[in-house]
């Protein structure tokens, strides 16, 4: 009989109080792992539940598909009775102590790191911000959107004629939600070895300023601050999405090897050897009239066509798809990475790792408001 192991995290128990986006996505991939995690919302429930227009179970998407596999709570940190069983639950229970309170209010009600690790020190404490827990803006509220223009992350994300762009997914939200589990799974690794727990701070801020680290290492090297390209990058050309006889292809050649290839694919091999695209260097000097080559060269075929002739020469490309094409696409179901909850809920996208070529199974799913809350009678 085959047996399954348990899950990195599972024994584990993690106590989210947490809003929005960011943090309770650490939660949810901290539950991925298989840690049991309670997720404390406030009266009213997260913001989450009112995001965009549709609903599922009386709640929008995006809570559905950021909680899904934790106990749901309700409770008011204002309400002395309330905040007494919280305190409870953190002290009997809690391996982990996540929150994104706003810097400041923690302390109010003796949820700050002092407090809570100076009763349990074995707690690992988290906790996750908008600018950072220092610094001149520390109290300061802040969402993807705004982090996204103050890292300079917008200055360089869409086409030069246009006014600046936000990614169009939360590339700040979840990168930091990202980073809060990644701290918290290596104090835990630290908590094994060495017996004690860990306050670990992160934020929405310098998340952005880690995705933008080639751009500002760039500009302190020297090189400037780079440019809006649209699709394109601004170290490699070519490297962009060209328009076939019927939709959007992107190509993208990081070396010169590969240019060989892709001039060898659509049949102008003579491009490699122009002086203007030989290396890199002069494409990037030369990008217009590479792009205009190209362009009108891709033109003359549709997208089936380039991506067999490219596949052919070993020139890496990707046509630019829409959500739902996404979603049907035989790449995605072969991973097996969307699952259902139930059979009553819908496709969600699972954990992007697999243990030892086993994708932890989907979580159940997200909780109603505070369903859990009789777990705490007695405690």
């Amino acid at each position: 009989m085959s047996h399954t192991p348990p899950l990195p995290l599972a024994g584990f128990t993690v106590v989210e109080l947490t809003d929005n986006a960011s943090a309770p996505f650490a939660g949810e991939l901290l539950a991925q792992l298989g840690a049991e995690v309670w997720k404390v919302e406030r009266p009213g429930g997260d913001a989450s539940r009112r995001w965009g227009f549709e609903r599922w179970r009386g709640a929008c998407s995006s809570y559905h598909v950021l909680n899904r596999g934790k106990r749901a709570l309700c409770l008011d940190v204002k309400d002395a009775d309330d905040l007494a069983q919280l305190h409870r639950l953190i002290d009997e229970k809690a391996d982990v102590f996540i929150h994104n309170l706003r810097p400041g209010t923690s302390g109010k009600y003796q949820l700050d790191a002092e407090t809570l690790r100076g009763r349990k020190p074995s707690l690992v404490y988290c906790e996750v911000g908008a600018f950072g827990h220092v610094g001149p803006l520390r109290e300061e509220p802040g969402y993807d959107p705004m982090m996204q223009a103050f890292s300079g992350i917008m200055s360089l994300t869409g086409d030069a004629d246009r006014p600046p762009s936000r990614a169009g997914v939360s590339i700040i939200d979840l990168g930091t939600g990202t980073w809060a589990a990644f701290g918290v799974v290596a104090a835990l690794l630290r908590r094994n070895i060495q017996g004690m727990g860990a306050t670990v701070s992160c934020s929405l801020f310098e998340t952005a300023l880690v995705w933008m680290a080639l751009s500002l290492g760039t500009a302190a090297a020297g090189g400037g601050q780079g440019e809006r390209l649209g699709s394109g990058i601004g170290f490699v050309a070519p490297s962009r999405a060209y328009m076939t006889a019927d939709g959007y292809l992107m190509l993208s050649c990081a070396n010169d090897a590969l240019f060989v290839k892709l001039c060898e694919a659509i049949g102008h091999p003579q491009w490699s050897s122009d002086e203007r695209f030989a290396t890199n260097t002069a494409r990037l000097h030369h990008r217009a009239q590479l792009d205009a080559l190209l362009e009108a060269c891709l033109r003359e075929h549709p997208l089936d066509h380039w991506q067999r002739q490219l596949r052919a020469h070993g020139v890496p490309s990707a046509p630019v798809q829409e959500v739902e094409e996404v979603l049907r696409h035989e790449q995605v179901r072969a991973l097996g990475i969307l699952g259902r909850p139930s059979d009553e809920e819908f496709e969600v996208v699972g954990f992007p790792l697999s243990f030892d070529g086993q994708r932890p199974p989907p979580l159940g799913p997200a909780g109603d408001l505070g369903q859990d809350n009789g777990l705490l009678r007695g405690r």
